[in-house]
């Protein structure tokens, strides 16, 4: 997604000039200091630092008020611009490569990069325009583009988002409750205008992780579902433990296991967001000018899983769209999306698509021709 005036067209994010050492300090002449363009260039004197990280103040935005002005590490490119900082080094080398890469980059688009907020709080609320000292200045403007939450309702395929104290945060919006650990951020349905104005798309699409019990227990559950785990159950390093993920995850399993008519036609993909920013030898694809990442564990839960299987077969999270726009007959998400690249063929290295860039549909999980 990317910077837009919240109705659908692209607008330059605030580009003020920042003092490194004062950076939530507007300099002499300007009235704000906020700066969300990405510069990955080096700051001089440092060994790490970027230029500019994308956030570098905070005064600017309609909702800025310290402390939240003055938090750091996000940003946005305009990666169709060669000129543009840091693009150039990318889609050189994209362009070198003996396959060459798309950057993908649509013109005149800032691309969100990294964690911004989404536009809406759960009651549907615009959280860019939001006023409130509370609120967070790094959220992004309402967007339009397509996701699969709208795919699948146009097609009457039912879905649901489960976060982990939803309910918390309806009463809760700027998150000043110790005990709200929802992750707004986690919600992709949150930054979309199609979904987050229609009342009764929320009510039936947003949900918490209590309605996800209820579900499983009686056997009713929506075709499709996502559940996240709140910032205490995640197993992230700096909110919890991987212990306490397991526990999670258990429970859900458990629970579909426990309810046979459940279980005989439900997967349960079970996985995390990122790599942790771990050195990984495995073989990472360049599929546009935003990566691939690092490699990220994957179990499939079914019976129709192929136990006891290790997929040697490139994927990333949009396989996991693929997957459902293969098991429902769908279309990618639009012309521009990841789920658009073909599935990989493979010689002697199958981790390496002879095709690339290519990405896996998740298929070669299971066998549907004899449930395990």
């Amino acid at each position: 997604i990317w910077f837009s005036d919240g109705k659908g067209a692209p607008e330059v994010p605030p580009n003020n000039p920042v003092d490194p050492m004062n950076p939530g300090t507007p300099l002499p002449g300007h009235s704000s200091a906020l700066s969300q363009i990405e510069n990955p260039d080096p700051m001089p004197g440092t060994n790490n630092f970027y230029t500019q990280d994308g956030y570098g103040g905070g005064s600017g935005s309609p909702t800025a008020k310290p402390p939240k002005a003055n938090y750091g590490g996000g940003s946005y490119v305009d990666c169709a611009d060669s000129s543009q900082p840091g693009v150039g080094a990318v889609t050189s080398y994209l362009a070198a490569l003996k396959a060459s890469i798309k950057p993908n980059c649509e013109a005149g688009h800032y691309y969100l990069v990294n964690n911004y907020n989404p536009g809406y709080f759960g009651d549907g609320r615009n959280a860019f325009t939001d006023m409130n000292p509370h609120n967070y200045v790094f959220t992004i403007p309402p967007s339009n583009v397509r996701n699969i939450g709208i795919e699948l309702s146009d097609n009457k395929i039912s879905w649901a988002y489960f976060g982990d104290q939803f309910n918390i945060y309806l009463t809760d919006p700027y998150q000043q409750n110790p005990a709200d650990a929802y992750c707004n951020i986690c919600n992709w349905a949150q930054y979309n205008t199609t979904i987050m104005t229609d009342e009764t798309a929320r009510t039936q699409h947003l949900h918490d992780t209590t309605d996800l019990y209820a579900g499983i227990a009686s056997g009713d559950l929506p075709a499709v579902s996502w559940v996240k785990p709140s910032g205490l159950v995640d197993g992230h390093p700096s909110s919890s433990k991987l212990n306490l993920f397991e526990g999670f995850v258990k429970k859900i399993v458990d629970g579909v296991i426990a309810n046979p008519a459940l279980e005989k036609n439900t997967a349960i993909f079970v996985t995390f967001d990122e790599g942790g920013g771990y050195y990984d030898s495995g073989y990472v694809q360049q599929l546009d000018f935003f990566g691939d990442g690092t490699r990220i564990p994957m179990i499939v839960v079914s019976k129709f899983s192929q136990g006891g299987h290790i997929s040697h077969t490139y994927t990333d999270h949009v396989s996991t769209l693929k997957f459902i726009e293969g098991n429902w007959g769908l279309s990618p998400i639009t012309a521009r999306s990841r789920d658009n690249l073909p599935n990989p063929i493979t010689t002697t290295d199958p981790y390496v698509p002879a095709n690339r860039p290519a990405i896996g549909d998740l298929m070669d999980m299971f066998d549907f021709g004899a449930p395990h």
